[in-house]
């Protein structure tokens, strides 16, 4: 009986990232058309000043959301089916509202990438 040669499988991805630890290894930049570079660049370019805006925003809602506990004190007194109000600002209301912030983000990426 004879026994069978292993052969490694692995992704076209996986040898780039190795090969990224060796020594000499330099990037190149991706062979694109000069038209076709500029608008990759101008795509990265719109895509990186509304991350930004999104991260500006959610700095907003996660400095925003106790800020307004502290100026509204009244919030601790009101109470929705026996849960005070505040705890369902600080514990419930975030989520839906990353939820949509990522959305938002998501979709303008999406729009961006689809221009001409």
């Amino acid at each position: 009986m004879t026994r069978q040669r292993r052969v490694a499988v692995s992704s076209p991805q996986t040898r780039v990232a190795l090969a990224r630890r060796r020594p000499g290894y330099a990037t190149h930049p991706p062979h694109l058309a000069p038209a076709d570079l500029e608008r990759a660049r101008r795509a990265y370019r719109e895509q990186l000043r509304w991350a930004l805006v999104a991260v500006v925003l959610l700095g907003g809602l996660v400095v925003g959301i106790p800020l307004v506990l502290v100026a509204f004190p009244g919030l601790d007194d009101l109470r929705v089916a026996g849960i005070p109000a505040s705890w369902l600002a600080v514990g419930v209301l975030p989520y839906p509202l990353l939820i949509a912030l990522s959305r938002w983000q998501l979709r303008k990426a999406e729009r961006i990438e689809q221009e001409p």
